[in-house]
């Protein structure tokens, strides 16, 4: 196989650009044309699909560490944008190997077909441990993902055009991401050989915020019980209440969770003073620490992954988890009345909060998994509970 190099009779067809100057060849795969974004490495083992559709990925070029991709294929199943304005997850992704051919029942279209399809510009044929090792010294950095069949490129161009991109800190991508109106989505679980399960019609009812949401989220909260409807991330506080929540989720999402703040923040706080039972997931999790006057860092490399350790403090146990986020939640800045209930094993950065004087709480990692682990589906059904507790007091 060959790495970084060119071929005299088969020129390569892709380029990886980094912002230092820095020009990777390979062969192209998917989309042609060139994306910029921040670079960043997950290292999942299964579950390309889901890692690519996530919403949480829109502006970013995903290394996949694990260097046999394609081989289970793509389907309409495992796609976690929950609508067409998420669809622009992932900009670009960059692989070890070239792809391989699907073997798999559930598989309907090929890799590179389906990124063709999605705009996802790839790039194959990279030597994914170097570039996971400088993210990993150096911190993620802003690329540049090209493709062109015949081989052709102004690496000049696509140098400047990395090095002027202004990067994550500080914009709200949650907007682009969600849904611009509400809907009430009704799958929940799947499960093999019968595919998705359905909802409870008098479950307790979860208005969901949707700054990016992925599908299973709502799935799993149909699954838990709940009946459930999406609002827009801008939604008001009274466009949530006038559709009567029992609880609210605040949804994962891309972007500085800072600037999402400017809308998103005045909204949790109201739902926090009306003791609204409310669960944070991903960027949610944050957006709650900064309802509640917490700080967010940006993350020198980030949590990408389905193999993420975190202790809950509560039962003492350790679950594997997904992660997915550049930015976490400082915690020296919590301030009385948070108790924390989570902590990643990887580097003890906060991954779960919750408010001793409201029904509130939240994870950084991905309870709902797709793909990864599913410890802690738990979750889900523990804010069910909650709602149903709130609901009885009132």
């Amino acid at each position: 196989m060959r790495l970084c190099q060119d071929d005299a009779q088969t020129p390569a067809t892709a380029r990886l650009v980094l912002a230092d100057g820095t020009v990777i060849r390979g062969e192209g795969i998917g989309a042609t044309g060139a994306k910029v974004g921040e670079l960043c490495f997950n290292t999942a083992m299964t579950g390309y699909q889901e890692i690519l559709t996530d919403p949480s990925y829109a502006a970013q070029i995903v290394t996949f560490t694990f260097p046999h991709i394609g081989n289970t294929g793509v389907n309409e199943e495992d796609i976690e944008n929950s609508s067409e304005a998420a669809a622009s997850a992932a900009r670009g992704a960059v692989f070890r190997a070239p792809a391989t051919s699907p073997s798999n029942y559930r598989a309907r279209l090929d890799l590179s077909a389906w990124m063709r399809r999605r705009g996802i510009v790839g790039v194959c044929g990279v030597d994914t441990r170097m570039l996971t090792a400088r993210i990993r010294e150096e911190g993620m950095m802003t690329a540049v993902v090209a493709h062109n069949a015949s081989g052709v490129f102004d690496e000049a161009a696509l140098i400047e055009q990395a090095r002027s991109w202004p990067g994550l800190v500080g914009r709200d991508l949650a907007k682009t991401a969600s849904s611009p109106q509400r809907f009430a989505p009704d799958g929940g679980d799947w499960r093999w050989g019968t595919g998705f399960g359905v909802g409870d019609p008098d479950g307790p009812h979860a208005v969901v915020i949707d700054y990016g949401v992925k599908r299973n989220i709502l799935r799993r909260l149909v699954g838990a019980g709940c009946r459930v409807s999406v609002v827009p991330a801008d939604a008001s506080f009274e466009d949530i209440m006038a559709i009567a929540p029992d609880g609210v989720v605040l949804a994962n999402g891309p972007g500085d969770p800072a600037a999402t703040a400017d809308y998103a923040v005045p909204v949790i706080r109201k739902l926090i003073e009306a003791k609204v039972p409310t669960f944070g997931i991903c960027l949610g999790h944050q957006l709650l620490a900064l309802a509640v006057g917490a700080k967010t860092v940006k993350m020198p490399q980030g949590h990408h992954g389905a193999n993420h350790p975190v202790r809950d403090h509560g039962t003492g146990k350790v679950e594997i988890v997904s992660m997915n986020h550049g930015f976490a939640v400082e915690e020296a800045s919590l301030p009385e009345g948070v108790e924390i209930t989570h902590t990643s094993l990887f580097d003890g950065t906060n991954a779960g909060l919750r408010l001793t004087y409201a029904p509130a709480v939240s994870v950084q990692h991905h309870p709902e998994a797709s793909p990864g682990p599913q410890d802690s589906f738990g979750v889900f059904e523990r804010f069910v509970e909650m709602m149903r507790k709130e609901k009885a007091a009132a």
